[in-house]
């Protein structure tokens, strides 16, 4: 017996549905990876600023769209950093104990 195979385009359309979604998958995986560099370069800089204030050094974030405030209270340095990310906006504190004399 011989069988005669109708190709309708059937086998074009599953490998375009199947590309399509090793795309978003790619994408999604390529968002979190930068994600999760923008929180670690939120918790690295809101680190870097208490320090800073701590010792009486101005800082200057890595990134321009870091968003960074600063207070201190009872003898203690808090920083607040916010940075953009593809997925939300990460943001990290850090406290820091103040230098005794560091402001003058």
């Amino acid at each position: 017996m011989h069988r005669v195979f109708d190709d309708d385009g059937s086998v074009t359309i599953e490998a375009a549905l199947a590309l399509s979604s090793l795309v978003l998958v790619a994408a999604g995986i390529v968002g979190a990876i930068a994600t999760m560099a923008s929180y670690i370069a939120a918790v690295d800089m809101a680190g870097a600023a208490a320090r800073s204030h701590a010792i009486g050094v101005e800082y200057h974030p890595a990134r321009e769209d870091a968003q960074v405030s600063v207070e201190e209270n009872g003898g203690l340095v808090r920083a607040s950093v916010s940075v953009d990310a593809p997925i939300g906006t990460m943001r990290s504190e850090a406290v820091f104990p103040a230098e005794v004399g560091g402001h003058e």
